[in-house]
């Protein structure tokens, strides 16, 4: 969109006070990860990342905890409690978290996402995951997933996927949803998922400019993101809104305990050409953990798209 003008330059159209309250203010990289060669290109109305989600009346009736570590969530696995987002625009930014869990951050160069080494350490920790889920989750989004959750009892606990506060909140499903960090991968790696989140851009047709602007300074203030914005099922990108008390009443305390997957997420690369790898990759991937397949092929097949997806 940047590339080919389509919306605004916010930087040039906004106040500097209220732009330095939005950056002061910002959910880990929400802020920054609309900046895009010198420019802002959106406000972040909305901050996400995969977190853990669980149904804490199923654990408390088991007098039994949610698993804090990999060993404690392959053994819930084998009792077959545990699913995950599988589709695979969510199996790319799950891999991208298994890269950093063994070490080594992706994207490091032009000619590899990942090395052979742990590229192949990574597909095969999650193997080892994705082989003791039900068949479905492949076919599972973030939202389907919680809605699965939420509305029986067949799946105790999520190890990661974008939340939803909804699902936390009084009344909206049948059972109600529980957040927290993530798993400790090692006694000293504590798995750091990908960031998420939605901007809110101004089109640079648009018909009444003035108007859009006062608009998108009115939703993404502290005041309306606290409020109206986040009492109404919103997830705000205000940090002021995800530590607010009344905020988090009604939320089951969902935005404190999320808060610090959101401010601890990876911020995936930007550039022209990234959304390219990232929707092709994720069907490599998915292929790979529904039918198996070959470790190096695979990762050869994701470092060949980078390659081709960074080609001016």
């Amino acid at each position: 969109a940047a590339k080919k003008g389509s919306i605004l330059p916010l930087d040039r159209y906004l106040p500097a006070g209220f732009l330095q309250d939005q950056r002061e203010h910002t959910v880990g990289f929400s802020f920054t990860s609309y900046e895009y060669e010198d420019h802002l290109w959106a406000l972040a109305i909305d901050a996400a990342a995969p977190a853990a989600s669980y149904r804490a009346d199923l654990f408390n009736r088991s007098n039994r905890n949610p698993p804090v570590n990999w060993e404690e969530l392959i053994i819930l696995a084998k009792e077959g409690k545990v699913a995950i987002a599988g589709i695979p625009v969510d199996t790319i930014l799950h891999f991208l978290m298994f890269c950093l869990a063994v070490g080594e951050e992706p994207f490091q160069n032009q000619r590899q996402v990942i090395s052979s080494e742990k590229g192949k350490l990574v597909l095969q920790y999650m193997q080892q995951l994705w082989s003791l889920c039900d068949k479905e989750i492949f076919q599972l989004n973030p939202i389907a997933l919680a809605e699965k959750m939420s509305s029986a009892d067949k799946y105790w606990y999520c190890p990661f996927a974008f939340c939803y506060s909804n699902y936390s909140r009084d009344g909206y499903a049948k059972n109600q949803l529980s957040y927290t960090d993530l798993i400790w991968f090692t006694p000293e790696i504590r798995l750091k998922s990908v960031l998420g989140g939605t901007g809110l851009a101004i089109s640079a047709s648009a018909g009444n400019r003035e108007a859009c602007l006062e608009f998108a300074q009115w939703v993404v203030s502290p005041v309306i993101q606290q409020s109206l914005y986040g009492e109404h099922g919103g997830q705000p990108g205000h940090r002021r809104a995800w530590t607010n008390p009344k905020l988090n009443m009604l939320a089951n305390n969902y935005f404190m305990n999320a808060l610090p997957v959101v401010d601890n997420a990876y911020l995936r690369p930007r550039y022209h050409g990234f959304l390219h790898f990232q929707d092709n990759a994720g069907v490599i991937l998915w292929k790979y953990l529904l039918y198996g397949g070959n470790e190096t092929s695979v990762i050869e097949q994701l470092n060949a798209l980078y390659s081709e997806s960074i080609t001016p």
